[in-house]
């Protein structure tokens, strides 16, 4: 426990310094924009401009977070006193906001390129022991994907199935706060712990390709679900409710709004609300909410939709694009509790495109109004123990 605190201590100084080394000014290393983005505090995602308060409350689940706790104790012990001094960061962090979807910077914490096939084993350990067997898989097929990626690409060197990231934020624990993070291309998990609750958030998942038709990981396929929830949705409303929820009928580039570096966006509700639908749209719409949200553990599943299910009738669907079966398009599903955004992309590489494809998606999930990476609950964990604390003296 001491060796881990002091890498805690010791990581911020030593990461912060050996990154300002590592990413060059200009080209490669940058983050796009996003050093502006996080010198921002931290306010969350609102609509109408305020957070609106008093939406997440510090609780018991029941849902038991040990076994997480135990596979990042593991994981952290299999890990070398090297390896530990750069993966380890304070609960409060900005390592939680560093992530970025895309490929060209300079990540931190221990990389599975880095790792031995044990070390390996026991990061998946991790992801299994808090994610669905879904969750498992999709990371994993998001991993193999980039590896394809690399193969069409003909680079190996900004893409592969390996060159993945894990970060752990705080000491685990079962009644203190914690985390982790893993971050790389195409797939970035936010896992928060208080107690028995979690809150895994903001998470991007996405591919291109979404299908491999050649090379090592022929056959692996990512985001169909997603994809086929959304247009059920839109497919099963009646004329006068497609006018409410179609903000429009053409799509000609990118317009997903929440991806890295987006923690303070300001959007409001637009689309046709759940209040508006009959109880079968009604269900096809909880479906699509749980396609995303059932990534996690199948406890913590229920105890988010069942969060969902409050505000369901405060709940809006919107959508961008035609409404075919071959039609590509943009759909957003936003409540004061959950934020879901699918997103067919223009393409990038190994061959640009002007116009979206169904073979670049990115699909983003996050939690509105300040609990992104569980910041609400630390801070209420925060006041708490300050006023306990002060209490006692």
């Amino acid at each position: 426990m001491l060796r881990r605190n002091i890498f805690i201590l010791l990581s911020v100084a030593a990461v912060g310094l050996l990154t300002a080394i590592a990413q060059p000014p200009g080209g490669r290393g940058r983050r796009g924009g996003g050093e502006a983005s996080l010198k921002q505090p931290f306010r969350g995602i609102t609509a109408g401009g305020e957070i609106e308060e008093g939406l997440f409350k510090v609780k018991s689940t029941g849902v038991s977070t040990g076994p997480v706790v135990n596979a990042a104790n593991a994981f952290l012990a299999g890990l070398t006193e090297d390896q530990s001094l750069k993966t380890m960061f304070p609960v409060d962090d900005i390592e939680w906001r560093s992530w970025d979807n895309r490929h060209f910077y300079k990540r931190r914490g221990v990389g599975f390129d880095e790792m031995n096939e044990q070390q390996r084993e026991l990061a998946f350990g991790l992801l299994k022991a808090s994610l669905s067997v879904k969750g498992v898989k999709q990371s994993r097929d998001i991993m193999k994907l980039n590896g394809t990626l690399a193969e069409l690409a003909d680079n190996f060197d900004e893409y592969g199935e390996w060159l993945y990231w894990i970060t752990i934020m705080g000491d685990p624990s079962t009644t203190k706060p914690w985390g982790w993070q893993i971050d790389g291309h195409h797939l970035i998990i936010n896992y928060f712990v208080l107690g028995d609750q979690v809150v895994m958030s903001p998470v991007f998942v996405g591919s291109e390709p979404v299908h491999a038709t050649s090379g090592k990981f022929r056959g692996t396929i990512v985001m169909q679900d997603e994809q086929a929830r959304g247009l059920a949705v839109i497919q099963a409303l009646n004329e006068a409710q497609q006018k409410i929820a179609i903000l429009s009928s053409v799509k000609e580039g990118n317009n997903a709004l929440t991806q890295a570096y987006k923690d303070n966006v300001d959007l409001d509700y637009a689309g046709l609300p759940a209040s508006e639908m009959d109880e079968k749209q009604t269900s096809l719409l909880l479906d699509a909410i749980h396609e995303f949200v059932g990534t996690m553990d199948a406890g913590h599943t229920k105890v988010k939709m069942d969060e969902v299910r409050q505000h369901l009738d405060r709940t809006y669907f919107a959508w961008v694009g035609g409404t075919t079966d071959e039609s590509v398009y943009y759909y957003r599903i936003h409540s004061p509790v959950v934020l879901i955004e699918f997103d067919h992309e223009r393409r990038v590489a190994p061959f640009r495109s002007r116009e979206p494809t169904r073979d670049h998606i990115h699909a983003v999930l996050r939690t509105p109004n300040g609990n992104d990476y569980g910041k609400d609950l630390l801070r209420q964990h925060y006041e708490r123990h300050h006023k306990a604390a002060a209490a006692g003296n």
